[in-house]
Parts: structure tokens; C-alpha cells; sequence
């Protein structure tokens, strides 16, 4: 009995041992600055403890329906010409309104059916196709369930990019969701981050960077650009204001007409870092993909002489001429500080927001409340458990030692679990922990009322002992199974403080099913070989 006693005692201070190392790891000095120091790297704070950034931003996903209809058009354009089926224009009759409609014109009557096979065998799995009769023209409309389920995914690339690009900042446990209040919204909370404009700039850029041939240009303004193409722009050209001159950083605004399909899309970056030219001005390197590569060297190499422009923000950079082939490498070159430098790099490298973002609410909040609602709820945590200590002592006597052992080793193990997985403690969180010392107790309470009860009724100290924790076992498992589930519940659709209270008392509940049953009763055993025969338990 002695041996299988100190065998579970060892395991008792290893737990021990092993989770003051999981909140606390090695100190950097003995003083209590450098524990709470070593505490601070391992337990990270919430956004409503440490302040921080937090926005909620809306997906703009109509401009990624528009961005793939105007990829349709060119997939059209290419694959009637293959079919050997002549038109006059393909074109989005209203790009702002209905940006999931193309439309092809001026198809003759004897390429009509050539044309609607084409149409129909390239198209239909994603566009409904419908013809307007003796005009020779067709309609590609978007189908409803695929312009949904373009939006959702528009929603969730927007995610993933924004949590590389937050990432890539080096923010400590961000949270990056959707945002339940809202359509098509994200939920956006930055630890540690003051600086609102910086992270506007990074995560809301789309940073699309496009190449796109050159139809006319420089014009001085758009009224000038519209009369170069007869008045009225053609519906598979769009017109952009930009300098076109980014390595001078020249301020100078022009327009220039350019194809709307662009030949290689911001999608298409395999890589970015920054980097100088041979100059030794500043500029960023990037790399295509490999399809991306191919389609822009077959481009360059058929328009050697021609001008074609790059465009970022829909803002025409830089237009250069083709001296000659280009596959897959490149460099984008200008008056750049090292800073701007940096965010286009890592706007490239991430990758291209599938669509434009719009601020619905951004704020910070101030490192004040944080240290104000530390200091509040840690006192309050610090209060609670020294009364509740105190009752135990006082109402079950020497029993109450046990089960505040019971629920120091209870915190230290909830600590342990929450510095091992780098959880975040928010206020709500510290919340979880309070209630989980109220949980810890109420199970011990329990079990000793049972003891109580096989005691008064005549049984002997390790009788009544037995009995109190195998009655109380049930009840125990049962209570604290269906309050997890319920944690469980809230961690799946709460925003992150919500989430903080589930994980926290997740694991205190975790740890109290070890604490309240296995200690306790640890506890119990040992102070029973040290009873005299006869004597009674202090209960």
C-alpha cells in the first residue's frame, strides 16, 4: 500500500514540476520581475487585456465576380476564335450593376449554332447560356449557386490572406474569422498593435499587381483618352489614371487606355523580396509561377515593340516597352523608402486579396483598460480564492487542507495547460478561471458531504472514504461533462474573448476531474496511514 502510495504521490509533484514549467519555463534571474517576465512569454494576453487593433471589415465580393467574368471573356474571345466563329464585341453590358453577365454580338447566323455549342460545351457547367434570337447575340450569366459559392470563397481567401499578412507582421495570437453579425464580414483583433493606419494599409491593400497591354497613351485626361477611341471606350478596354513612370516616383497624372484583361494578375506571384537594380535603387524582385511564365513569355515574345503597363491599385505604375521575351522573373524599381519596400514585398508574397475590403468599424484599445481589467481581475481571482480557502479551513477543519492543496495544484495545472498551448488569456478568460475554482470546490464539497454521511452513520475513516468518492464520482463526471460540452459550444461560435472564457474553463474543469478525484483522494490515503487506530477524520 505504502509503495502503490508514494508511486502516486511522484506523479502528483511531477505534474507539478512539469506545469510550473509550462507557465513559467526557465527564469532569467531569481527576482520576481524576471518570474512574471518568463510568465509573460509564456502566457500571451488578449486583445482586451494587452490592447490592440481591432476591425471589422466588409469583402467586396462583387469585384471578384467581376474579376472572374472578365477572365470569362477572355477564355470566350479565345475559344470562338478557335471554333472559327467570327463577332463583333465581347463585353459586360454592365460591369457595376450585373458584373456576372457577359455578352457576345454580332455572331453570324452561320457561326450561330458553331458558336452556341462552343458556348454551351466550354461554359455551361458555370454560366447559363441564352441566345437573343435573329441578332446574333448571347448571353453568359453566372449561375446563381456558383456566384455563391464564388463569394464564399472569395470571404475565405480574404481570410487567409489577411492571417498570412498578419502573420508575416508578427502579431501574437491574432484573431482573424468570419464575423457572424454581418454579410461577407471578417473580424479582425491585433494584440499588441497601436499603429491602426500601418495595419489598414497592409491587410486592406489589395496589392494586386497586373500587366496589361497598351492600347493608347499617355492622354492628359479622360476626355482625350475617349477621343482617341471615337468617344465612346470599348467594352474590352478600360481606362486608368496613373503616372507611368514609377521608377522617377513622378506625381504627374495621365490616362491611359489599356486591354481590361490583364496578362498576368496578382494571383500569378509565386514570390517577392526586397532588393536594388543595378543602380542600386531599391526595387522588389518577384517570380511568376510556372503557368503564369509561360502565358507571359507567349505574350512578350509575339509583341516585341509594344508597350505594355503595370498596374497596382488600379493605378497605372510603370509602362515599358517589350525589348524582348520575359518568362517568369522580374523587377518592379522606383523611389521607394525601405519601409514601402517591405509592405509591397510581403503584399506580394502573401498574395493578392481576391477583392477589395471596406472598413465597417476599426478602433484601438488602449493598454489602460488592459492594465486596469489585469489589475481588477487578478485581484478579484486572488479575493476569491483566499475566501474560499478560507471557508474550507473553517467549515471542514482539517479536511479543508486537502482540498486546498486540491485547488492550488488545480490553478498551477490550468496555468501549465494554457503556457503549453500558447493559449491567450483575455478577460473573460480570467472569468473562466474564477468559476473554475468555484467548480474545483463544489466538487470537493461533495465528496466530503458524502464522507460526512458514511461517517455519521458508523463506518470507519477509510470505509467512509471509499464510499464518499465512489458515490460522488458519478455526480462529479456528470456535472463537469456537460458544462464542457457547453464551453465546447461557445468556443465553436463566440468571437475571442467568448472563446478565452471556453478555453480557460475547459481546462480548469479538465484538471479539477484530476485535482478533486485522483488528489484528493491521494491526500486522503496518506493521511490514513498516519491516523492512530480508533481515531476519527477531521471533517
Amino acid at each position: 500500500m505504502n509503495k502503490n502510495l508514494n508511486k502516486k504521490i511522484a506523479l502528483i509533484i511531477a505534474v507539478l514540476l512539469v506545469c510550473v514549467y509550462g507557465f513559467v519555463g526557465v527564469p532569467q534571474g531569481v527576482s520576481g520581475k524576471a518570474w512574471l517576465d518568463a510568465i509573460g512569454k509564456r502566457i500571451h494576453l488578449g486583445l482586451d487585456l494587452r490592447g490592440g487593433a481591432h476591425l471589422i471589415l466588409e469583402v467586396v465580393v462583387a469585384e471578384a465576380v467581376g474579376a472572374e467574368t472578365d477572365d470569362a471573356m477572355g477564355r470566350v474571345q479565345q475559344d470562338l476564335k478557335a471554333a472559327n466563329v467570327t463577332y463583333t464585341q465581347v463585353y459586360k453590358p454592365d460591369p457595376a450593376k450585373q458584373p456576372q453577365v457577359v455578352r457576345v454580338e454580332g455572331v453570324s447566323a452561320a457561326g450561330s449554332a458553331s458558336a452556341r455549342s462552343t458556348l454551351e460545351d466550354k461554359f455551361s457547367t458555370q454560366y447559363d447560356v441564352s441566345s437573343g434570337g435573329s441578332d446574333g447575340a448571347f448571353t453568359l450569366t453566372m449561375k446563381p449557386s456558383v456566384q455563391t459559392a464564388l463569394e464564399q470563397k472569395t470571404v475565405d481567401q480574404a481570410i487567409e490572406t489577411i492571417t498570412d499578412r498578419v502573420n508575416a507582421l508578427g502579431v501574437s495570437e491574432p484573431v482573424v474569422s468570419p464575423y457572424g453579425l454581418g454579410k461577407n464580414e471578417i473580424l479582425v483583433e491585433l494584440p499588441g498593435i497601436s499603429d491602426l493606419d500601418q495595419v489598414k494599409s497592409i491587410i486592406q491593400s489589395t496589392a494586386r499587381l497586373e500587366i496589361h497591354a497598351v492600347v493608347g497613351g499617355p492622354y492628359k485626361d479622360e476626355q482625350e483618352a475617349l477621343a482617341s477611341t471615337g468617344g465612346t471606350l470599348p467594352p474590352d478596354d478600360i481606362a486608368l489614371h496613373g503616372s507611368g513612370n514609377l521608377a522617377t516616383g513622378s506625381d504627374a497624372d495621365a490616362v491611359y487606355v489599356l486591354n481590361r484583361v490583364p496578362v498576368v494578375a496578382g494571383n500569378q506571384f509565386r514570390s517577392a523580396d526586397p532588393s536594388s537594380d543595378q543602380n542600386g535603387r531599391r526595387a522588389v524582385h518577384f517570380t511568376l509561377t510556372n503557368d503564369a511564365g509561360d502565358k507571359f513569355y507567349d505574350y512578350t515574345s509575339k509583341n516585341v515593340g509594344q508597350s505594355m503597363a503595370v498596374v497596382m491599385e488600379n493605378r497605372v505604375k510603370e509602362v515599358a516597352t517589350i525589348q524582348s521575351a520575359i518568362r517568369d522573373t522580374g523587377e518592379i524599381t522606383g523611389s521607394f523608402t525601405p519601409t514601402e519596400v517591405e509592405i509591397l514585398s510581403k503584399m506580394l508574397r502573401t498574395g493578392a486579396l481576391p477583392a477589395s475590403l471596406n472598413p465597417i468599424e476599426d478602433r484601438t484599445v488602449g493598454a489602460s483598460l488592459g492594465a486596469d481589467s489585469i489589475r481588477q481581475g487578478v485581484t478579484a481571482a486572488i479575493a476569491g480564492v483566499l475566501v474560499v480557502m478560507a471557508f474550507m479551513l473553517f467549515y471542514y477543519r482539517g479536511s479543508g487542507i486537502n482540498a486546498d492543496l486540491a485547488l492550488f495544484l488545480n490553478l498551477v495545472i490550468l496555468l501549465g495547460f494554457m503556457g503549453y498551448t500558447s493559449s491567450v488569456l483575455t478577460l473573460p478568460g480570467i472569468a473562466g478561471v474564477i468559476l473554475t475554482i468555484g467548480m474545483g470546490v463544489d466538487s470537493n464539497v461533495l465528496i466530503f458531504e458524502r464522507i460526512r454521511e458514511e461517517v455519521r452513520s458508523g463506518k470507519a475513516p477509510s470505509a467512509a472514504i471509499e464510499q464518499g468518492f465512489g458515490h460522488a464520482w458519478t455526480t462529479i463526471f456528470d456535472t463537469h461533462v456537460t458544462t464542457i460540452v457547453s464551453a465546447a459550444i461557445l468556443f465553436l461560435f463566440g468571437s475571442g474573448p467568448v472563446k478565452g472564457f471556453a478555453v480557460t474553463l475547459t481546462f480548469g474543469l479538465a484538471a479539477n476531474l484530476f485535482t478533486a478525484v485522483y488528489v484528493s483522494r491521494v491526500i486522503f490515503d496518506w493521511h490514513l496511514g498516519r491516523l492512530k487506530p480508533g481515531e476519527a477524520i477531521s471533517i
